[in-house]
């Protein structure tokens, strides 16, 4: 079990280091982010010698190595939002970046603190002691340039009157936005980060007039450029709309279809930030005898259930003393606050409503049962604002039993009042918890009777509210069965602008079941999206491209995609901006070809080659672009075997 146990934690800090010594291209805090990922890189011979030895940890090692993974996946966290992260946001928490590097680099150092036992080379232990000694050496220091940035970037926002062109000129020379691309993809960026941190606090945002500022401040930026320039990335910025009005997701279409899970979209915590019996992030980390980390109440009730093991290794504990982890407790809260989320508190099971609003809830529940329509109007109408602006009234709502009321207006005849009700149930299933009560009072099936038959809102929030509870995988299949799909693709051909991305949006989700795949493939769905493609102007193509690539893993879904979509409709999403959209091009086209020697010839006779080798090289292509289409270039450079077209046209009769 231990020999076990070792090996599993050394592999993982081995990905863990492999991740942190790719990164590179750093936004700002450039000095630090090399030097720790110079140190991590020293470490690495360290990592491996136990791995290639396979030395067995003793229980002194486990509590230094179980530190070390702790401290170098929040470095890897911290290293990937100096990558990704909006350069803005990060030069405006210059003070509180440095600070949590600072913070990194001691808590590397304590955990190396203790020798460790286990035999190594002498090479390996003199590196360890040298990388110790630096890491104990650190200082807080200072980035010259990245401090000018901090106060140039303060001065601007500190005016209290609009900043004049020759300040916006300075200032995008200085943070190097000099083409559109690079200001829309800072804006993307802090789209993403806010949206993450609302997902995580449920709406709250600690740093939200920061955010506001920093908005505005992009959007002069903008006026710098020709409106030409922006047009071709706004679809980009648009792609957040329905995930921010239902508050859950970071963006329904981004993730590329290989790479979805059931936890996708919502904010990175990272692993070692998260209590591994709850899986929430940790307010009151503690270390128990096996160097494992938990939350301090969650490992109490684990071993005042009278187990004497460790939950994660199954290791037996030598003693049950828990010994609080001040470091890690410190690096959660900087990485709280640069990432403006509130850090955890301990919360009252019962909801924060004061008793006038109980009060008041309690009256308005009433009223949806009365006899009268315009009463029960109003009152669904009141619920479903409380619902909205409030989180604590989303749980108020609930547990004061309005679900199943509002559930049996969704059968009113009155439109306003079933519009009321259905977007009621959208903003309380924002909650997790409300997610399963609603889906357990019968909703989903009744939600999609409006989806079918209502006034155009109330079918656009039953498309975003089937959207949120398909975040339940449970759900996806009751959705699916409940004949959802087709009332969804319906609205794809004539919803608004809105309802078509709330329909894109559910279908996209829904689709992440294998299950639903084909059923989505007889509703007709391939059609809708392939017009999407060249529609003009361009609205829907992200999640058109998003959805086909999901549906090219299914055999009904080549066979529909194939039949419309022909090599060079992907070689032009290939050509043109976005990064998602040229990789889930690239993954349709590999799924097409693999299973279609026909297609994979016609696929030759077009300019792919040259396209997709561009692909596999660029620098700005993901890396998940890139293997699709080395994947694709291996395959378009193989001999291929005589097609059948070709055997029955080669036939000779006489």
């Amino acid at each position: 079990m231990a020999e076990s146990s070792s090996h599993s934690l050394v592999q993982k800090i081995l990905e863990t280091c492999t991740v942190i010594t790719s990164i590179g291209n750093f936004k700002c805090h450039k000095k630090e982010c090399s030097t720790l990922t110079r140190r991590v890189k020293l470490l690495v011979p360290l990592f491996e010698e136990v791995r290639d030895l396979k030395l067995t940890l003793s229980e002194e090692d486990l509590v230094c190595f179980n530190a070390l993974e702790a401290s170098l996946n929040a470095a890897k966290v911290l290293l990937l939002l100096c990558n990704k992260g909006s350069k803005l946001y990060l030069i405006l928490e210059q003070k509180n970046v440095a600070k949590q590097f600072l913070m990194l680099n001691t808590a590397l150092g304590q955990a190396l603190d203790k020798p460790i036992s286990i035999e190594i080379s002498d090479e390996v232990r003199e590196q360890v002691d040298l990388v110790h000694n630096q890491f104990q050496r650190s200082k807080g220091l200072e980035d010259p340039f990245d401090a000018q940035l901090n106060a140039e970037l303060l001065s601007v926002l500190d005016e209290t009157n609009e900043c004049s062109k020759d300040q916006l000129r300075r200032l995008a020379d200085l943070f190097k936005f000099d083409t559109a691309r690079a200001l829309i993809k800072d804006l993307q960026a802090l789209h993403g980060m806010r949206t993450e941190k609302e997902a995580a606090t449920d709406g709250i945002l600690v740093n939200e007039s920061r955010f506001e500022k920093l908005f505005r401040l992009l959007n002069d930026l903008k006026n710098l450029f020709p409106p030409e320039d922006l047009e071709q990335d706004d679809p980009e910025l648009n792609k957040l709309q329905v995930a921010q009005r239902v508050g859950v997701e970071k963006t329904s279409v981004q993730p590329a279809a290989s790479d979805l899970g059931p936890d996708k979209g919502v904010l990175n915590i990272p692993d070692d930030f998260k209590c591994p019996i709850s899986l929430d992030l940790m307010k009151d980390p503690v270390i128990i005898a096996t160097g494992q980390t938990y939350e301090r109440l969650c490992i109490q009730k684990w071993l005042e259930s009278g187990k004497k093991t460790c939950p994660k290794t199954g290791v037996s504990l030598t003693h049950t003393h828990l010994t609080p982890n001040h470091v890690l407790r410190s690096v959660i809260a900087e990485w709280c606050t640069v990432h403006g989320v509130e850090m955890p508190k301990k919360r009252s099971k019962s909801n924060q409503c004061s008793a006038e609003d109980k009060a008041a809830i309690d009256e308005l529940i009433t009223k949806l049962s009365c006899s009268i329509p315009d009463v029960q109007r109003d009152a669904a109408c009141e619920l479903r604002l409380r619902a909205k602006k409030n989180v604590d009234h989303r749980i108020c709502i609930a547990e004061q039993g309005a679900i199943p009321p509002l559930v049996g207006l969704l059968r009113s005849p009155d439109q306003k009042t079933q519009e009321h009700a259905v977007t009621a149930l959208l903003n309380l299933s924002i909650n997790e918890n409300n997610k399963g009560l609603i889906a357990s009072a019968g909703a989903i099936e009744l939600i999609v009777e409006v989806l079918k038959g209502g006034c155009m809102d109330a079918r656009e929030n039953a498309a975003a509210t089937l959207f949120s509870l398909s975040l339940v995988d449970d759900n996806k299949i009751i959705i699916g069965n409940s004949g959802a799909i087709p009332a969804l693709v319906a609205l794809l051909h004539d919803g608004t602008a809105r309802g078509k991305k709330d329909a894109a949006t559910a279908l996209f989700n829904l689709t992440i079941f294998q299950g639903n795949r084909a059923r989505a493939v007889q509703a007709g769905l391939v059609s809708p999206l392939m017009k999407f493609l060249t529609e003009q102007p361009v609205i829907m193509l992200d999640e058109a491209v998003a959805i086909l690539a999901i549906l090219a893993s299914n055999h009904e879904g080549r066979l529909a995609i194939s039949a419309v979509g022909p090599p060079p409709t992907w070689l032009r999403v290939i050509m043109a901006e976005s990064p998602r959209n040229k990789e889930n091009a690239a993954s349709i086209l590999l799924q097409l070809c693999s299973h279609d020697p026909d297609y994979a010839k016609q696929t030759r006779e077009t300019n792919a080659i040259e396209l997709l080798t561009v692909l596999a090289t660029s620098r700005d292509s993901t890396n998940r672009a890139k293997r699709k289409a080395t994947g694709l270039l291996d395959l378009l450079n193989k001999p291929q075997p005589e097609t059948i077209t070709q055997r029955v046209q080669g036939l000779h009769i006489e």
